[in-house]
């Protein structure tokens, strides 16, 4: 007697359904995806350049800087590990670079081109909440450096700017800050001189806040008193 094939039931119908995963998205290259590798001081891209790609940070630094008309530059934010980069290109089918992304230490990055990109975002509600969250985190930001520059003093504003590079909050108490964030750099981010600078620094360390240590810097929870005292 010939053996009934059985039709598949429902439960394993859905066993076959893959489920998308934003992280497993986000860190192997595929379809509209590459992974990059640059160096020390390497740009990965300019100020004025196309922007058609989306960029996500494995390994690694990066610094975003601005360059005005009259040729000063000023660093508007240095990125880590789990940030995006160039998102600005999805709000604009002719958009432009408004920064120059210069890599501070070797970096990994993802390079996710905008149709890709806007694709997944339409199609992946994961991903859409992924990325949505790191915008208006990105955004929040941005107004509380705004709100630093106009009403903090510049030491308030570079004990601010070392707990951030320290990602106080998010990585634990301490953390060791990129060694080759230079003075002039934090200079420019807090926007004082770099003499003064190199007195909060010094300043800092006196009072442990701060420690060098092999050529890295660690950032001490203590130094948030700096940022909350009035």
């Amino acid at each position: 007697m010939p053996t009934r094939r059985r039709s598949p039931t429902r439960h394993s119908s859905q066993k076959q359904i893959k489920t998308f995963d934003p992280r497993t998205f986000l860190t192997n290259a595929g379809i509209g995806r590459t992974m990059l590798h640059f160096g020390l001081k390497q740009p990965i891209f300019s100020q004025g350049d196309r922007a058609d790609a989306v960029f996500y940070i494995q390994e690694g630094s990066v610094r975003l800087s601005v360059i005005s008309k009259q040729g000063k530059e000023a660093t508007i934010a240095l990125l880590h590990p789990g940030d995006f980069l160039g998102e600005g290109c999805l709000a604009s089918d002719h958009s432009v670079h408004l920064s120059t992304a210069t890599a501070m230490a070797d970096c990994s990055i993802l390079r996710i081109d905008k149709k890709e990109m806007v694709r997944t975002l339409h199609e992946e509600h994961a991903m859409s909440d992924v990325f949505v969250a790191y915008v208006v985190e990105r955004h929040n930001r941005t107004q509380a450096d705004l709100v630093d520059q106009l009403f903090n003093s510049s030491e308030k504003r570079l004990a601010r700017a070392l707990l951030i590079l320290a990602r106080f909050g998010k990585e634990g108490a301490s953390e060791a800050v990129v060694p080759q964030v230079s003075q002039e750099t934090l200079a420019a981010m807090v926007g004082t001189t770099r003499s003064r600078v190199n007195f909060f620094m010094n300043k800092f360390r006196k009072l442990g806040f701060i420690d060098y240590n092999g050529g890295g810097l660690k950032v001490h929870s203590s130094l948030l008193g700096v940022v909350l005292h009035e």
